[in-house]
């Protein structure tokens, strides 16, 4: 287990590899201070550190090793100081190595529960968030999600597109709330919009029975944080032939939209009620149109996106920075955008990110995928 686990050691950065050499750096700093300052300050009883320091980060045999070395310095430096307590020295030594060595045991133990946990974990993620065709008709479609913590995995956010008989139909949104109730409440959602999306004719069908699905399921399953459920939806369609899109935006941040070298905040004309809500602050569901010329770029995401700070609390500027790209591909932009919201925010993320860039292929475009064929 514990050869396995040394394996596993996240690759991402160098600082981790160096860090594991602490404990030999360690030892070898107290060996030549030993030798080299007076024997009054007995440097040689900071041995036991050494071993301590390994239970934290290396397995048990080569943790025992550590404090046998540590252990065969000390008496082989008390051939030439006598005074310097090596029986009490040696004891302590071997009493830190022992716990450090069980120490090292229970880690790799719950470090070994941990990656199971992650492996479902990655599992549920590829059922609730499963990955996106990268083309539909004429739609070219990529994805980016981002968890706040990489131990958390999944969250509250999702998203879903799917080839219909009435065109192209994509759902993205942010259930209220963190943790499983959370991830049960997108679930939900996403498992009904995979059914309605086939059989409702048009949006405001989809969006009753996702309004239904979430009442139920908040009734189901009450969250003792929180007194229920609901979530920001943002609904698009995408008819055959192209030509414009529809939307129907369910408090959800709105999308941008790139056509010819122009980006537009596609704000909703009246507000629809997030779903569960409906019951507070009525039914009313507004569907929005407009043009999706071949070459347009959509960019739909989460308040994660947009509400990620700086060091300043400034929060990302997603307009002014769409107008700043080129016409990429959607994968260079989520690409970019990834790579600009981790520099924005320093590296780390307050809350849970995920974002669809879909691009209305040209004439070109589809002359290439034809030869590709």
């Amino acid at each position: 287990m514990s050869a396995r686990l040394w394996r596993r050691r996240p690759a991402y950065s160098g600082r981790w590899e160096a860090a594991r050499l602490s404990p030999v750096v360690l030892t070898v700093l107290i060996a030549g201070l030993a030798f080299s300052t007076p024997r009054e300050i007995a440097i040689s009883r900071l041995l036991p550190a050494a071993p301590a320091l390994a239970a934290a980060m290396w397995p048990v045999l080569p943790t025992v090793v550590l404090g046998a070395f540590c252990l065969l310095f000390m008496i082989f430096l008390s051939f030439f100081h006598t005074d310097l307590g090596t029986q009490y020295t040696s004891a302590a030594i071997i009493a830190v190595t022992l716990a450090a060595a069980y120490g090292s045991h229970v880690r790799l133990q719950r470090e070994e529960i941990l990656f199971h946990v992650r492996l479902v974990a990655d599992a549920a993620q590829k059922v609730l968030l499963r990955p996106l065709p990268r083309r539909i008709a004429d739609v070219e479609i990529e994805s980016l999600y981002l968890a706040a913590q990489e131990q958390a995995r999944i969250g509250g956010d999702f998203y879903e597109v799917i080839g219909t008989p009435y065109g192209v139909r994509l759902l993205i949104g942010d259930v209220r709330g963190k943790g499983l109730s959370a991830v049960g409440a997108a679930s939900a959602v996403i498992g009904c919009f995979r059914e309605a999306a086939y059989d409702e004719p048009d949006l405001q069908g989809i969006i009753h029975r996702l309004e239904t699905t979430v009442t139920r399921h908040s009734a189901a399953f009450p969250a003792q944080d929180q007194p229920e459920h609901f979530a920001t939806a943002l609904l698009a369609e995408i008819p055959h032939g192209g030509g414009h899109l529809r939307l129907l935006n369910c408090g959800h941040p709105p999308p941008l939209i790139a056509h010819s070298g122009k980006v537009r905040v596609l704000e909703p004309t009246l507000p629809s009620p997030p779903l569960n809500l409906a019951a507070l602050i009525g039914d009313r569901y507004w569907v929005d149109m407009v043009s999706f010329a071949p070459g347009d770029q959509l960019l739909l995401y989460t308040d994660g996106v947009s509400e990620a700070r700086d060091h300043a609390g400034q929060f990302f500027p997603l307009p002014d920075w769409m107008r700043r790209q080129g016409l990429e591909r959607p994968r260079e932009l989520l690409d970019q955008l990834h790579r600009d919201l981790l520099q924005h925010s320093g590296g780390r993320l307050d809350d849970d990110i995920a974002a669809l860039a879909l691009r209305c292929s040209t004439a070109e475009d589809r002359g290439a995928v034809g030869v590709e064929h």
